[in-house]
């Protein structure tokens, strides 16, 4: 409706939920929407009580795409930065995200769902790379995440004949991580980011780093990231907390807090030298 949010934001317990919100359109994506899931993305990347991001979409449906059929006159050059700078930013966000896909979820749309670490959807999901139909070829990354996600010759099948497939050929390829009914996806969803937020933030974010870049290192490269990764990890309060609760068999509260503390300088209140100790 006119007037209304074309992106949702809903924040729960660390989790943040953004809802493409054009359901009539089935949520395609227009230049005011690229615009704002840029800028929420940002957000997110910023805001250290975010845990987890959910991503899906209004009305039934994920997303059908970008919006060919609203007016744009700007270059095309532009038009893709819009594009380009979501699939960055989703890709680099510090933090686990999930895609609830219900409905469709086409081009753009799907490309937007594997962008995401984890998809969750519904049997009656649909989706395809319809590109070659509108006359196009693939973006918002699936020119690289189809050939990591299914291998070269699936991914040549999914562009090349544009077509559509459920949910579960999907998840049988790999594409889809859960298949949930319908009337269980959303608690399942929130179960599920529940638990990803309650994980070790920076442990988090340093293993889902190492992981996008693994693929394209040497063996040598990605066990010199493991090794800067993981200093990172034992200068946080969360390796220790995770021993004692394993000795004391209880639960875990991981909180990323830096646990280093520089030495007291002479002259200067200690306070000041302790400062963003815990940030």
């Amino acid at each position: 409706m006119p007037g209304e949010p074309v992106l949702l934001v809903d924040d729960t317990a660390g989790v943040r939920t953004l809802t493409l919100n054009r359901p009539r359109r089935k949520n395609a994506i227009d230049h005011e929407l690229w615009i704002t899931l840029a800028d929420a993305l940002r957000d997110i990347a910023t805001d250290r009580s975010v845990r987890a991001v959910v991503i899906t979409g209004a009305g039934g449906a994920f997303c059908s795409g970008a919006d060919i059929s609203a007016p744009d006159n700007s270059h095309p050059v532009y038009r893709m930065r819009e594009l380009t700078d979501v699939a960055l930013l989703l890709h680099e966000l510090p933090v686990p995200t999930v895609a609830k896909v219900r409905g469709v979820a086409v081009g753009a749309g799907w490309n937007l769902a594997l962008g995401c670490d984890l998809v969750v959807a519904s049997p009656q999901a649909r989706f395809s790379q319809i590109f070659a139909h509108r006359g196009l070829s693939l973006d918002l990354g699936g020119s690289w995440l189809l050939p990591k996600l299914v291998g070269l010759q699936q991914a040549k099948r999914l562009a090349l004949l544009a077509e559509t497939i459920d949910a579960a050929h999907a998840r049988e390829l790999g594409l889809v991580t859960w298949l949930v009914p319908e009337d269980e996806i959303d608690t399942y969803v929130s179960d599920l980011a529940a638990r990803l937020a309650s994980g070790p933030p920076i442990a988090l974010a340093q293993t889902k780093a190492l992981l996008n870049a693994g693929a394209g290192q040497t063996l040598r490269e990605a066990l010199a990231g493991e090794a800067a990764a993981q200093g990172l990890n034992f200068a946080t309060a969360d390796a220790p907390e995770a021993f004692a609760a394993f000795a004391e068999k209880r639960e875990a509260q991981f909180t990323g807090r830096w646990t280093v503390h520089r030495p007291a300088m002479r002259g200067r209140d200690d306070s000041e030298n302790t400062r963003g100790a815990d940030a």
